[in-house]
């Protein structure tokens, strides 16, 4: 079975090679533009397919670039300046660092003197 399908193979390549010798040139110019036309089209439509494949995946990427971003904790910086509240609370009974402290409790340092001083009398009535 493998012998006649050898033969009319070569049967066919000799009668398109004799075909391709005797070919007139317009006939051949005609070939050349119809092999152009569907070289180009081959060309377009794998463009088209390639950009089909790549817009969705690029908006998919971008979807889940926002969703990661917008799921991450955003970290807000802390005020330079804690406010007294917040000083006496960590430091406790210790008074508070200076620089930590807030600027407006050395304002009046006469009259924390005063009350340290008489705020105990006062009580004692």
């Amino acid at each position: 079975m493998n012998a006649p399908d050898n033969h009319l193979e070569r049967r066919a390549r000799a009668l398109y090679r004799e075909a391709a010798v005797h070919l007139d040139p317009a006939m051949a110019a005609r070939l050349r533009a119809a092999r152009r036309v569907a070289l180009a089209s081959t060309r377009e439509s794998w463009a088209h397919r390639l950009l089909q494949l790549l817009l969705p995946a690029g908006a998919f990427a971008a979807i889940a670039f926002v969703a990661l971003f917008l799921s991450s904790p955003v970290q807000r910086p802390t005020s330079a300046v804690p406010t007294a509240v917040q000083a006496m609370d960590t430091d406790g009974e210790l008074p508070p660092d200076a620089a930590a402290a807030d600027p407006t409790l050395y304002q009046n340092m006469e009259f924390y003197g005063w009350l340290a001083k008489n705020g105990d009398s006062e009580a004692s009535r």
